[in-house]
């Protein structure tokens, strides 16, 4: 054995090479072909859905027609046209025509396996997600921070999960894929509940399939589509060599992850130089930034809202001027009173009102940022939580940076433990601290906010 372990390797590993980007050309060929299947095919969606709005059950009518087809698609899934399918409309004999008319609206009213490939493409092409990443991600991934801001999460093979802010072209992107995707979405079986990426294919048990695990259907789409590269052979989608090119791209655009351009610059010169709005539209921009940023700022020095037990007990009373500023009615405090409308660290006023994401969406929020929220109500029963959340801000100041501590959670924790847990009475901070231990255990947290 010990020979064995000092002798040399009996497995060499093979050298690689970075994938090679594409060239500029073929990369605008392969996006002018992709947008164009992704427009083509949300356009005939949407004539399908109205299609199928003037379509009826085709046993009743008599008839079969591709309003009727549409009309039985749309409430039962798709399907082929097979002896099942001529049994379902009321019989008759195998019509070529007619199979062909199945194909095209199943085609136009759900996604297929073409259309799925050109929507995974452009992503790719958008974000420059790795792609077992793509193909991996799901519905849960996907975290509104904002009407027009998503944060997805997503696994790296070689890694673990990560998390990227998505550019506003792979935001829109998505967003025309899940309303295209939604009407299959309803008959999607328990297996593929929770998957981003679905598409129809009525030759499975189940009607559906997710994305191709072999490189034939890419294959396919690009003869389809007529793709070639700069030398004219048929164009090879490789997912690999999209990353690399959206890369080299960033590099291109002089993105090195300095503050300014020139380094023989200041921060304000360079601001007075390249930011300086020059058009009445910009200046407006601009001026909406600001307001913003100090409507932020001007709810984040609102006091706390902590309530002791017998405050609780006579809110209306004892608190006019926050009854006022949250908007509550009898209703509403009953709940915040009662833990009805609790969140991990306190009671919200108000989950929908958007102020961290979209307006009538639950607050995707992480559970710090409640600390600094002006809808937030601190009562005694939220005092473990609180101490959990202290704890977690102990061990993660041990092991990050300074200055990367104070930037991230820094105005949390000095609020926590400046404002909001000092109101608390000993008995309440000793009672909660008897069931708070020192892990993440019972932190809702993701995979890399965990602290070792």
């Amino acid at each position: 054995m010990r020979e064995y372990i000092a002798g040399n390797s009996i497995q060499t590993e093979k050298a690689t090479r970075p994938h090679r980007a594409y060239t500029d050309a073929e990369w605008s060929r392969l996006e002018t072909a992709c947008r164009a299947v992704v427009k083509t095919s949300r356009a005939r969606h949407k004539e399908a859905l109205a299609l199928a709005d003037l379509g009826s059950e085709p046993r009743v009518e008599e008839r079969v027609t591709a309003a009727d087809i549409a009309w039985l698609m749309r409430h039962e899934g798709p399907m082929a046209y097979n002896p099942d399918f001529v049994d379902r409309v009321g019989g008759g004999k195998w019509n070529l025509t007619r199979s062909r008319l199945v194909q095209q609206v199943r085609d136009d009213l759900f996604p297929s396996t073409h259309t799925l490939i050109a929507y995974q493409t452009l992503f790719g092409m958008y974000s420059g997600i790795v792609s077992d990443g793509i193909d991996g991600l799901g519905l849960d991934d996907i975290e509104w921070a904002g009407d027009t801001t998503i944060l997805l999460s997503y696994i790296k093979g070689r890694a673990s999960r990560e998390s990227s802010n998505l550019p506003k072209r792979a935001v829109r992107l998505l967003e025309q894929w899940l309303e295209h995707s939604a009407p299959l979405r309803v008959f999607v079986g328990e297996q593929m509940r929770e998957a981003l990426w679905i598409a129809q294919d009525p030759r499975t048990g189940t009607r559906m399939t997710g994305p191709p695990i072999t490189g034939k259907p890419r294959q396919t789409f690009v003869q389809e589509v007529g793709l070639k590269d700069d030398l004219g052979a048929p164009f090879t989608i490789h997912r690999g060599r999209i990353r690399a090119t959206y890369e080299e791209q960033l590099a291109r655009r002089g993105w090195t992850g300095r503050a300014t351009i020139d380094p023989n610059h200041t921060p304000r010169t360079e601001g007075d130089h390249y930011v300086t709005p020059t058009t009445p539209a910009q200046l407006d921009a601009v001026e909406s930034i600001i307001e913003d940023g100090q409507s932020d700022l001007l709810r984040k020095a609102l006091a706390p809202v902590v309530l002791t037990s017998e405050q609780a007990a006579t809110f209306v009373e004892g608190f006019p001027s926050e009854v006022e500023r949250l908007g509550l009615d009898a209703e509403a405090i009953a709940e915040l009173v009662g833990g009805e409308r609790d969140v991990f660290t306190s009671a919200c006023a108000d989950q929908l009102a958007g102020l961290h994401g979209r307006a009538g969406k639950p607050c995707p929020a992480r559970p710090w940022v409640c600390l600094l929220c002006p809808l937030a109500v601190f009562m005694p029963r939220h005092v473990g939580n609180l101490l959990r959340l202290e704890s977690f801000f102990l061990r993660q100041s041990r092991q990050m940076p300074t200055e990367h501590f104070v930037r991230v959670f820094g105005p949390y924790a000095d609020r926590l433990s400046s404002e909001i847990l000092p109101k608390f009475t000993e008995e309440a901070r000793a009672r909660g601290a008897r069931e708070v231990a020192d892990d993440d255990t019972d932190l809702p947290l993701r995979p890399e906010e965990s602290t070792s």
